[in-house]
């Protein structure tokens, strides 16, 4: 019971990290090249990717 309750802590506070993120990146770089803004788009589902991964199959 713990051990789900520590992976959905975890998972919320990697989503709003992932929040946190995009939302410094849209405001502070919009005019940034499009290769750094794929690589703050990929950095940004692999925290969603691996936020969903942590209570994926488990009760």
């Amino acid at each position: 019971m713990a051990d789900a309750a520590q992976r959905q802590g975890l998972q919320k506070d990697l989503r709003a990290l992932a929040a946190n993120i995009r939302a410094q990146a849209e405001s502070r770089y919009s005019n940034a090249e499009p290769g750094w803004r794929g690589g703050v788009e990929w950095t940004l589902l692999w925290i969603e990717n691996t936020a969903s991964q942590l209570t994926e199959g488990r009760s």
